[in-house]
């Protein structure tokens, strides 16, 4: 993939470099113009938004400097092919889901979602005041990218099936759209995991390519109209209490940005995702509701032996993915900060919340 320049001038400079300009990026002075593709389908008002709730927001703080057009999955280029993209400078920055890339290394998932993992609130922790950020930066350098939390989706859900889900013996020999760790543990359960970008799901599910699928809740599920093509909806997502999602930047081009504009990225990048999280926490439960009411979906939980499953794959995949430097170096930080965290979560919210939900 042909590199696209970053330019930037200052002074007598600017006036020659305002003439020059790559069609992704344009630098004059002070002024950005970047170009950001994403994996989301437009529709998704959650996920895409989020990415139109950045651009607009750095360009208000940065009063026009900074000038961000977002673009749907597949509109420039395919949805996961994002990450490559900006790795190799063809755009300068991208939204997306880390855990997408762990055939790079199975470290990218500690940024979005591991089975068994942490919530929204101790993810939020790890990543600003636990060393997930600098973890991540780490990471992301070996690439050449920098990356700052893009938003949230909070817990999410277990997934769409055709048929009730009684016993791991049910789980064997369906096919199933199911991303990251996740989908690596549903394969140790004798399930066929296909990745696709959440555009094509319905259609892999409508034209019986597909027996289930995970996507994320019930907001963006109703609006994928995954009810049309699956009667049975499963709780919890064990895979994904939270997902968080990123904010890429290919270095060369952030090395570029003064320290006002970066800080003013950064303060946006996570100004982005809480709003997410709390547009997925406002919109679940209605369009829980309506799918319930309206079409007919029974919601139901996965059963113990189920879930006891799907435990015992994470730990199958944990194990293999200790093999790798940066996963087993990033899951020992992470591993510890969680542990300090619930034990306070346990005698705190835990608590609280085990009185209301009984009564």
């Amino acid at each position: 993939m042909k590199r696209r320049h970053f330019l930037t001038a200052g002074g007598a400079a600017a006036v020659a470099a305002s003439t020059v300009y790559s069609p992704n990026v344009i630098a004059s002075n002070r002024r950005f113009r970047l170009e950001m593709p994403t994996s989301w389908p437009a529709a998704l008002e959650n996920l895409y938004g989020t990415a139109e709730y950045f651009a607009r927001r750095i360009g208000e703080m940065t009063d026009g400097d900074v000038e961000v057009r977002t673009y749907p999955g597949g509109d420039q280029i395919g949805p996961l092919e994002v990450y490559g993209a900006v790795a190799s400078g063809a755009f300068p920055c991208c939204h997306t889901a880390p855990y997408y890339f762990i055939g790079e290394s199975p470290a990218h998932g500690f940024f979005t979602a591991i089975p068994f993992g942490m919530t929204l609130d101790e993810q939020n922790a790890w990543m600003m005041a636990g060393g997930g950020q600098e973890l991540w930066d780490e990471l992301n350098a070996k690439d050449n990218m920098i990356a700052f939390p893009g938003g949230n989706t909070s817990a999410q859900t277990g997934g769409w099936f055709n048929k009730r889900i009684e016993s791991p013996d049910d789980l064997r020999g369906l096919r199933m759209r199911f991303p990251g760790h996740g989908g690596r543990v549903m394969a140790k359960a004798g399930v066929n995991i296909q990745q696709l970008p959440g555009g094509e799901v319905y259609t892999a599910m409508d034209r019986g390519a597909l027996d289930a699928a995970e996507w994320v809740g019930p907001a963006d599920d109703k609006t994928l109209a995954m009810h049309e093509v699956a009667q049975y909806y499963y709780m919890p997502s064990w895979a994904e209490p939270s997902a968080m999602l990123g904010f890429y930047f290919n270095l060369d081009t952030w090395n570029e940005f003064p320290a006002d504009i970066q800080a003013q990225i950064k303060a946006c990048s996570h100004e982005a995702n809480m709003w997410m999280a709390a547009q997925y926490l406002a919109t679940n439960p209605v369009a829980l509701e309506t799918l319930q009411d309206e079409h007919g979906i029974e919601v139901l939980d996965f059963p113990e032996s189920v879930m006891d499953a799907f435990r015992e794959g994470a730990r199958e995949v944990h194990e293999e993915d200790m093999n790798d430097s940066d996963y087993a170096r990033i899951h020992g930080e992470w591993e510890a900060f969680m542990k300090k965290v619930r034990g306070w979560n346990e005698r705190t919210t835990y608590q609280y919340q085990s009185y209301i939900f009984d009564r």
